[in-house]
């Protein structure tokens, strides 16, 4: 009489076990897997670190964290990062870089932020829009006001006296003296 076990495609006790064991190795790496995915999805969503109570804009020195309103932000890759009470004074650190931090260059930077003027939410430096001109004034006196939305650019741009609309990349020094 053939023993059962030997039938093409009957599984063993022993075939069972092995099955099983390969199975629960790759649960573990799918799980392991959507959790790595799942945590870099929320690290990217948290946007910028938040400053601390000792942490100083290294443009004019004033303590940044009672600014919620006017944060800005530059995160490098290695993940240092700088705050500033203003985005007045990020442009003034990103157009003279050397002077500020010597040892970094903007290729080192890996995110800038900086806070919408109506919805008070951290938003990419390099996609806003700025109104300069306008009657609005920040910690520091007059400002380039971020804003997410050309739309909303535009309206505070009018509701505010706004001089000018401009992209992250039309922000020259000129621009910024002359606020």
């Amino acid at each position: 009489m053939i023993a059962r076990d030997n039938y093409p495609g009957t599984l063993t006790h022993g075939k069972v076990r092995v099955l099983s064991r390969i199975a629960a190795q790759g649960l573990t790496v799918m799980v392991l897997f959507v959790l790595l995915i799942a945590f870099s999805a929320g690290a990217a969503e948290k946007g910028p670190p938040k400053p601390g109570p000792r942490d100083k804009c290294p443009v004019c020195g004033m303590l940044v964290e009672g600014f919620p309103n006017w944060m800005s932000t530059v995160v490098f890759k290695d993940g240092s990062q700088v705050f500033f009470d203003g985005p007045k004074d990020m442009f003034k650190y990103l157009l003279d870089l050397k002077r500020y931090s010597p040892k970094k260059q903007s290729s080192d930077i890996g995110a800038l932020f900086v806070t919408d003027y109506y919805n008070l939410a951290p938003i990419d430096a390099r996609k806003a829009w700025y109104v300069v001109g306008s009657d609005v004034l920040g910690p520091m006196g007059p400002e380039p006001v971020p804003l997410e939305k050309e739309s909303d650019a535009k309206a505070f741009m009018k509701d505010h006296k706004g001089r000018q609309v401009l992209r992250f990349e039309d922000v020259t020094p000129d621009v910024i003296r002359n606020l």
